[in-house]
């Protein structure tokens, strides 16, 4: 499962078609940058231009999810925690839950409308909650890049949005995919194909999960 979580979240990055898991020929043909790597012994199995810098998107936030985990684990949330959202994270666009600014929802709902919905609101609001504002938990995202020796990433965001100067790498994510993956409460909500918040709310919302190899 492991395996299968950190091969996939790259090849989503970078938009890999792939014939044969096998033979580098025809791997990430029409990509500029790729990696393959087995997550729980690092050994790199494919790559291809693997330090290029590049705008990760929505990959961004698998950076914010280890660190809220992270936090999680060190009990500065908790999983039942209440948000209050705030009009800056109810604002994101793109990839979204649909938070209200003002609504409470607790931190096991908000991490799961990252995991599986990809959620821009959510990231942001669990930023908030975290560090106080999101600034400084961009700073900790780039702080956390530096301790996993990663010389090839810059975040200015969250949720992935463009920015300017906001880049990794193939490589780059490849490590922080790594890490992310010995949290095993990661896999339990990156694992889920659908599921719904607000579930007894006339604003209850469908999470389908992106991911293909998810059943």
């Amino acid at each position: 499962m492991r395996k299968i979580l950190t091969t996939f979240i790259i090849f989503m990055m970078l938009t890999i078609p792939f014939s044969s898991i096998g033979a580098e020929e025809g791997l990430a043909v029409s990509s500029s940058s790729a990696i393959l790597l087995e997550a729980s012994t690092g050994e790199i199995i494919f790559e291809k231009n693997p330090h290029e810098k590049l705008a990760p998107a929505s990959m961004t936030k698998i950076m914010t999810m280890l660190l809220i985990i992270e936090n999680i684990e060190r009990n500065v949330i908790g999983w039942d925690d209440v948000v209050t959202v705030s009009e800056n994270a109810s604002s994101m666009g793109g990839s979204q839950i649909l938070l209200e600014t003002g609504e409470k929802m607790n931190v096991r709902d908000l991490f799961k409308g990252i995991a599986v919905a990809s959620g821009n609101d959510a990231s942001v609001a669990l930023a908030e909650q975290i560090y106080g504002t999101e600034a400084n938990f961009v700073a900790m995202m780039n702080k956390r890049a530096k301790e996993l020796g990663l010389k090839n990433t810059n975040f200015k965001n969250v949720h992935g949005l463009d920015a300017a100067n906001h880049y990794t790498s193939a490589y780059d994510m490849a490590m922080i995919a790594k890490e992310l993956v010995k949290h095993e409460e990661v896999l339990k909500y990156t694992s889920i194909y659908e599921d719904y918040l607000r579930i007894d709310s006339p604003r209850k919302i469908w999470l389908v999960n992106t991911n293909n190899v998810v059943p």
